[in-house]
């Protein structure tokens, strides 16, 4: 029987991760504001893309 209580090991995380997750913080909401842009950029693309496609399949 043990007198202290029970205590699970400390994860080991590397330094870097840290660092790395500390200077992704404040970035976040640029990041997710660029990701977002990309993706309408490309789904226009992509729209104007197909309707060029069918206008010169009909003609």
């Amino acid at each position: 029987m043990h007198d202290s209580p029970e205590v699970q090991p400390a994860r080991k995380v590397p330094e870097i991760l840290h660092r790395l997750v500390r200077w992704t913080r404040p970035r976040r909401r640029a990041a997710v504001g660029l990701l977002l842009r990309g993706v309408c950029y490309g789904l226009g693309t992509g729209a104007v893309s197909l309707a060029t496609f069918w206008v010169q399949n009909r003609l």
